[in-house]
């Protein structure tokens, strides 16, 4: 049974009313993220076609080869989301929601609330930030249902996944993590070093623009939330009536052990020893080592083996869209690699831009590339290579074109579809319906990224 508002005429909020015939045009013609993936596919080999001397045989040869390029890096981007969905889903964590969600004393509060406590999850994980956000929702809906604290609940969800505009900026920031790995695709673009998360994710400019984003967001969100004469659509069911949970059947030695807490302690405390041994030998943030992390705190927190496999099992069905999309992604960059593409958009970079006023560029083209490629990991795969050698050009500091496609990525997800979906699907909404408040967060998460990015290439 859906979790959906009653129909209800929608908020009296400017900007949303002024939204709906793009919420309309979204809803018709935004084909599904794969799509996406194929169409770009298609761009990018007409124009190495057309604007390089590159020949249909080896254009499919370039992108053949390339589709495997990705292989490792496919599989940390696939456990970051698994392992934040599990994470978000384990009893403690949803307890911990459930006690947040009362508070909020005001709906104005409450909207705030929401997407503060999403921003951080975000940037702890984005995976975590995602479910969070539909998930204490849902918690914040239900509870000031109770209280008779009139909600509106597609604004509830929309502020969650506003959260998700920060992402880039945290511990899971895939742009940054892979810019610091050994060995990661773009290192001969680095000449063969790493750029260690100090200067990219740690940075000062970043640290404050994080904390200067959500500042701004939360206000901006403040100032449209439905108030006064204004309609709104409260959750018509307890969001928190879940499907009571089957305890699987102890009956011989063998289940004995999969319903034993020690094993998945002895797992978690052995990770947490290997990842503190790591850090003390003077190892560094990596992808692999933010997945690790993720997944001590999951083992440290479940009850027994049976519990993580059913956590499993629930989070998979979101990562199987992720595994088909990344080898298209690889193909691309074979196929810019290898036509030479790479090197025709650079020069392009490289011809309209200065010292200054690279990095905001960059941001907008990462914008825009994300509407096609709205994978953050897949994105970086894609337009890294290109701003790092303009950036190389114009002398410009490689962490700066590193976080203007990461700032480029997480800025227009906001009217992306393909992230929301997990969110969406928790709250029972679509796309429509909170479009015109996440289009705030666009507008003011926008400006914030452009003045970081103008300050930092000062």
């Amino acid at each position: 049974m859906s979790n959906s508002p009653a129909p209800k005429k929608q908020s009296g909020a400017p900007l949303a009313r002024a939204m709906r015939p793009i919420n309309s045009v979204v809803e018709r013609w935004i084909p599904s993220a794969l799509v996406f993936a194929i169409i770009l596919t298609l761009i990018v080999a007409l124009l190495a076609l057309t604007v390089t001397q590159t020949n249909p045989v080896d254009l499919v040869t370039y992108w053949g080869d390339g589709l495997a390029g990705l292989l490792a890096f496919m599989t940390q981007m696939a456990l970051i989301l698994l392992l934040g969905h599990m994470l978000a889903n384990t009893r403690p964590v949803r307890k911990l929601l459930r006690k947040l969600a009362s508070l909020p004393q005001t709906p104005v509060q409450a909207y705030v609330f929401v997407f503060v406590v999403a921003a951080v999850a975000s940037l702890i994980t984005w995976g975590l930030g995602l479910v969070v956000g539909g998930l204490l929702a849902r918690e914040v809906a239900a509870s000031g249902k109770e209280r008779g604290l009139a909600l509106h609940f597609p604004m509830l969800v929309a502020a969650g996944f506003s959260g998700f505009v920060v992402w880039h900026m945290g511990y899971s920031g895939s742009g940054p993590l892979t810019a610091a790995t050994p060995d990661s695709f773009i290192a001969e673009h680095l000449g063969g070093e790493v750029i260690p998360i100090t200067e990219t994710t740690f940075a000062l400019p970043n640290m404050i623009g994080a904390v200067v984003t959500i500042i701004a967001v939360a206000v901006a969100l403040a100032l449209v939330a439905p108030r006064g004469s204004d309609t709104i659509s409260e959750l018509q069911l307890d969001a928190r009536e879940q499907i009571v949970e089957q305890e699987e059947e102890v009956v011989t030695p063998a289940d004995r052990i999969d319903a034993s807490r020690i094993i998945t302690l002895i797992v978690g405390a052995a990770l947490v020893f290997y990842l503190v041994v790591h850090f003390v030998q003077g190892g560094t943030l990596t992808l692999d080592i933010v997945n690790w992390s993720f997944l001590a705190l999951i083992f440290l927190l479940v009850r027994s083996p049976f519990e993580i496999i059913r956590l499993t099992k629930e989070a998979a069905s979101n990562v199987g869209e992720i595994l088909l999309q990344f080898p298209l992604y690889a193909g691309i960059l074979g196929i810019m690699t290898g036509s030479g593409l790479v090197q025709v958009f650079s020069d392009g970079f490289v011809a309209i831009s200065n010292p200054t006023t690279f990095g905001l560029f960059a941001l907008l083209s990462a914008g825009l590339v994300n509407f096609f490629v709205p994978s953050g990991g897949g994105q970086f795969a894609v337009q890294a290579p290109i701003m790092l050698d303009a950036a190389e050009r114009l002398g410009v500091d490689p962490a700066i074109p590193i976080m203007a496609v990461a700032y480029g990525d997480q800025w227009t997800n906001m009217i992306q579809p393909f992230w929301a979906l997990p969110l969406l699907a928790i709250a029972g909404l679509k796309m429509r319906d909170i479009l015109g408040y996440t289009t705030v967060t666009l507008i003011a998460s926008g400006l914030v990224f452009a003045g970081i990015l103008l300050v930092w290439s000062l």
